[in-house]
Order: C-alpha cells, then structure tokens, then sequence
C-alpha cells in the first residue's frame, strides 16, 4: 500500500496480483503486471486493468466495499488465459465486493476473435436481474458515483 500526494489530496494506492501476460514482445518475459486498488475519501475505485479469471479479487473484500469496480470484458477469444469473459469479470467484481461495475477494453478496435459487440451484450445479459449496477452500458457515456 503505498499513499501518494496529490493536487486532489492523498491517494492510497494498493497494488495487487492479477493473471496477465505482461510481456510485449515475444522474447520479453520479466514485466509484471498488476491491479489497482486507489482510495480516497472514503471512496475505494478498483482497477482491474487485464487479467483473466483470478482469485485475488475475494481478498479486497476483507476490507469495506468497493464502490466501482473496472473491468476489462473483451479480448477472450482465443486469448481467455490473459484475458476474462464478461461473466469472469461480474465474478471477480462480485469477489471483491463491488457495488457498481464499469466494462472496459471492448468495441475500441478488433483485437480477437469474439463478436465486436458480444462482450458488451453479454455483460448486460449477465446483469439483467441488477442492471443499476452497470456503471456505463455504451462508449461515451458519463457515469458520476452516487453520494
């Protein structure tokens, strides 16, 4: 956990495991890779950034809820060890105690296989018995926390 200063006030940042392939060339096999979990005013923001399935989400409950979670939801096929299925990401928010969820890494540019709009419909699918905690449903939209 490390706490940073900035012109908004402080930010406690908690760095922690996810399942990636964090190189970015073929050789290249020593990059890390991480998701973040940023704090401020009470308010907890998780950033998964990619991953596929991991159980390390559960352990972010431990400590209060997560107001918003943000989740990757493309890219899984074929690539699903790097990267999770909408319904993988709705699992590992629902892990970490989430209360909304924002899908990200979707419908920008074709980089599998899936449907360009699948991941998308299938996240809304999965949520349809809680669609208020769908924190953006189609690019561009604005989405502000409740108070």
């Amino acid at each position: 956990r490390k706490s940073l200063k900035t012109a908004a006030g402080d930010v406690n940042i908690l760095a922690f495991p996810v399942k990636h392939w964090g190189a970015r060339k073929q050789r290249d096999m020593h990059r890390g890779y991480n998701g973040y979990l940023l704090e401020r005013n009470g308010r907890r923001i998780l950033f998964a950034g990619d991953t596929a399935l991991a159980n390390s989400f559960a352990e972010l409950r431990q400590h209060r809820q997560i107001d918003l979670a943000i989740m990757s939801i493309g890219a899984y096929n074929p690539w699903i060890r790097s990267h999770c299925t909408p319904e993988q990401a709705i699992e590992m928010a629902n892990a970490a105690g989430a209360q909304f969820i924002m899908p990200v890494h979707h419908q920008t540019f074709r980089l599998s296989f899936e449907p360009f709009r699948e991941p998308i419909e299938r996240f809304k699918a999965a949520l349809k018995d809680t669609p208020e905690r769908i924190a953006l449903r189609e690019i561009g939209e604005t989405f502000v926390l409740p108070q």
